[in-house]
């Protein structure tokens, strides 16, 4: 059987009515001039979006299919004991033109019980921000189901969400439970578990080109929301230049913030877990088996078989890299901790 390498996929771009074009302006993503691209699914497992190997032997093949193969060389030995042939996460990056619904999504239990599916915790990384953009992320003062559904019902919802200005750098943690929108002009990195499952609460009146409102999942949601109010919504970290610095670490997965501005030793002999990496700014190769070299550019995603436990990231110039696996152990953002 060939070497397994780090793998690039094609992107899996998804049009949306709040789409637009900075993928391709600030991110080099390729598509046609005129499409209102909302996402681009970098790595995806979900069923009917596969994302599709383009470089290398193994270009032309699907996820699920190398997994099948090479199992826990690919994502490891843990994880493919508890996943098997799904892939535990997917990997976006979101333009938002204008504002998203407010939605909120449900925990493992939940989406168990309604859809037979995993639910959704997610990681916003803020890569580009426009003047005055904002993201909503819960409530601003504590919450009970009687007062937000007194608010839904009167079209106030607005007035009780929690609205913060973002930066590039930003980064924001979604729980399963809380209840949160993207703002027009924000375009990010999102890492989530491998789940499309969301209930859309309120899409601002908004009609699509067919004059219809989009549906709405109140009754899910509702069973779904945190009604907390917490004390922070943005993750706060610190970097430290040529070295993984950690931004937050859930039982789902863990990120790390990497900027490079010289050859830079990573080991991964200890994690038992495949490793993806973004290239949020920049560019820089992977060099790995000692000779063998790929390079990543800005917008770019790669993701490193868990049988490849020695690289040096290389920068071409000054690069900023967000790092993404498994953990076997989880600190402060427990699910528990919401």
């Amino acid at each position: 059987m060939n070497q397994l390498y780090p793998l690039k996929f094609k992107p899996i771009f998804k049009e949306k009515i709040w789409g637009g074009n900075r993928l391709k302006s600030i991110l080099n993503k390729r598509f046609k001039d005129g499409k209102k691209i909302g996402e681009s699914w970098e790595i995806s497992g979900i069923e009917g979006n596969l994302s599709v190997v383009e470089n290398g032997f193994l270009a032309g093949n699907d996820l699920q299919e190398i997994i099948e193969v090479y199992m826990g060389d690919l994502v490891g030995e843990r994880i493919y004991e508890q996943f098997g042939l799904e892939f535990p996460l997917l990997i976006k990056f979101i333009d938002a033109t204008e504002v998203l619904s407010v939605q909120v999504h449900p925990d493992d239990a939940l989406a168990a019980k309604h859809h037979n599916t995993l639910g959704k915790t997610e990681m916003w990384y803020i890569i580009h921000s426009e003047k005055n953009s904002k993201i909503i992320s819960g409530f601003n003062h504590e919450m009970d189901k009687h007062h937000y559904l007194h608010h839904l019902n009167n079209n106030e919802l607005q007035g009780i969400l929690n609205y913060h200005d973002t930066r590039p750098g930003d980064v924001f943690y979604i729980p399963s439970g809380r209840i949160h929108a993207i703002g027009g002009g924000v375009l990010l990195a999102e890492i989530q578990q491998s789940s499309d499952i969301t209930y859309r609460i309120y899409d601002w009146d908004r009609k699509d080109e067919k004059g219809n409102s989009r549906e709405l999942h109140n009754e899910f949601a509702l069973d779904a929301i945190d009604f907390k109010k917490y004390d922070n919504y943005k993750i706060n970290y610190k970097l430290n230049k040529n070295q993984s610095s950690k931004i937050l670490s859930t039982r789902y997965f863990q990120a790390n913030s990497i900027v490079l501005d010289k050859k830079t030793e990573l080991n991964y002999n200890l994690l038992d877990s495949f490793v993806i990496f973004m290239c949020i700014e920049g560019e820089f190769e992977i060099e790995y088996y000692e000779t063998e070299r790929v390079n990543i550019k800005k917008g770019e995603t790669v993701l490193v078989p868990a049988v490849i436990e020695q690289i040096n990231l290389v920068p071409v110039v000054e690069s900023k890299v967000l790092e993404i696996y498994i953990p076997d152990t989880t600190d402060e953002y427990s699910d528990s901790e919401k």
